[in-house]
């Protein structure tokens, strides 16, 4: 068996469950290392590249892996002029949009996601949106985006946090697509992916250390030789058990497949959203979501804990992810527990 929550788990917009297999291997890792013959880990992140290469459909060459998706938009920023527009949603998830706002110089205009493709103007140098909206579910209409931002000469950057596992993952299609793992993949924390161009991106590796070298052991002392010819050169220096454990977390997806996974999950999300409508509740309108969030019952999920639901409230609203562990029993036993 692969899962075996204890709990109605329905929150893994906050954190996914850890595949049996996935625990198994970081326990004999860290075990192992405890008596000093710890494994190639190493070896699990190039696996995990490799894994998340062909989930997002891109060559290996341009994935980056790290472990915070504040890290990588810091990076992007970097990269822009002084004075450039980075076109973000309103409410948009804060780790995509700080870190070209603490740059200071940088015009951050924000627009409701639906107009977010009519927003695009000649002066923007880049659009910032998650294909899923945290707070509610809402899907970005990636397509316009994508054709406005390239109608006006602007760059893409796609925050995959909330769909990558659930969501057939496009990146060949925008300028970068950045995810955390811990999510919808099921993976431990520590593990985050960045997709660039294959040019790179014009990105200069502003915190490069020996990892981002050409040959990582012949990096370590002094400045960097050579840096790596692929997005190796944007990795930050990895969280070794994570990726020792998320090696084999992603396998799951990929044996399984988004696609798959996707239709159970949003049947489950449209299962409850019909027991909502039965009952009159209102919820966010978030066609073809995993997620669903019941504006007014964000004070209810404490009282759902110590009945063994576990949601999350976010800005006052009760938010329910379903995910491949769950079932329909998880939908009604959540209907219950809300009709008292």
């Amino acid at each position: 068996m692969e899962f075996a929550p204890r709990t109605t788990y329905l929150n893994t917009a906050s954190t996914g469950l850890l595949p049996a297999r996935t625990v198994a291997a970081m326990h004999a890792a860290v075990t192992a290392a405890s008596v000093g013959s710890p494994p190639d880990m190493f070896a699990d992140v190039e696996a995990s590249r490799a894994s998340f290469a062909r989930l997002a459909g891109v060559p290996v060459s341009r994935v980056a892996a790290g472990a915070s998706v504040a890290v990588y938009a810091g990076l992007i920023a970097a990269s822009l002029s002084e004075g450039a527009e980075v076109l973000v949603a309103e409410g948009e998830f804060s780790s995509l949009v700080n870190p070209f706002v603490v740059r200071g110089d940088l015009k951050v205009r924000s627009v409701p996601l639906e107009s977010l493709a009519d927003a695009v103007r000649p002066e923007t140098a880049l659009v910032a949106v998650s294909a899923v909206q945290s707070a509610d579910g809402r899907l970005a209409d990636l397509a316009a985006v994508r054709a406005a931002a390239r109608a006006h000469g602007a760059r893409t950057l796609v925050d995959a946090s909330q769909s990558a596992g659930w969501l057939p993952l496009t990146a060949a299609e925008d300028d970068y697509t950045v995810a955390v793992a811990f999510k919808w993949l099921t993976c431990p924390r520590g593990v985050t992916f960045l997709v660039v161009p294959e040019d790179l991106g014009g990105l200069t590796p502003v915190f490069a250390g020996w990892v981002a070298g050409e040959e990582p052991w012949d990096s370590c002392y002094g400045p960097v030789a050579e840096l790596a010819h692929s997005a190796r050169r944007f990795d930050e220096s990895p969280a070794l058990f994570s990726y020792t454990g998320a090696r084999h977390s992603l396998a799951l997806i990929e044996e399984i497949g988004p696609a798959v996974i996707g239709r159970h999950d949003v049947a489950l999300a449209d299962r409850f959203r019909a027991g909502l409508d039965r009952t009159g509740q209102q919820f966010v309108a978030a066609p073809g979501s995993a997620i669903v969030s019941v504006p007014g019952l964000g004070h209810r999920q404490e009282e759902l804990g110590r009945a063994g639901v576990a949601l999350s409230d976010r800005a006052g609203s009760l938010r329910a992810a379903f995910h491949l562990y769950n079932t329909a029993a998880d939908v009604d036993r959540l209907l219950d527990v809300l009709a008292g």
